[in-house]
């Protein structure tokens, strides 16, 4: 929770930046000038072309959470046992004895790195689909 009310100030500004630089696009000014309302013209013109820009940023701070709140598991400063989390699973591992003795205690790496990356690769998908500029 803490790792998201950080990270939203950083999207909001992304979305205003793009809303503010897509409401000067041509095709903006010249929906304006046909005497569209402000609501048809951010409905019709400005959500379509940057809701994949919206859905990008969204896809691609899952994974930095993901990373963010295991890293602190990690570390000991996030959630602590008996909570369970990739983090504190990982945790566990840092005596490099337990590893050589069990290794298994490291297998908690592999689906935090597939998740993450799947995250990523859905994101890229997204917007690739999305992108009302692709030919």
């Amino acid at each position: 929770m803490l790792l998201a009310l950080l990270d939203w100030p950083g999207l909001a500004r992304a979305v205003r930046s793009k809303l503010l630089a897509l409401r000067e696009e041509d095709f903006c000014v010249a929906a304006q000038l046909m005497g569209a309302k402000p609501g048809r013209v951010i409905m019709k013109h400005l959500m379509p072309s940057f809701v994949s820009h919206l859905i990008a940023s969204a896809t691609l701070s899952i994974p930095t959470m993901i990373l963010g709140e295991t890293a602190l598991s990690f570390l000991g400063l996030g959630l602590r046992p008996p909570v369970t989390s990739w983090g504190v699973l990982l945790n566990e591992a840092q005596n490099i004895n337990y590893v050589v003795l069990y290794p298994w205690l490291l297998y908690p790496v592999i689906p935090v790195i597939l998740v993450v990356l799947a995250y990523q690769f859905l994101g890229d998908g997204l917007l690739d689909a999305a992108d009302p500029y692709k030919h």
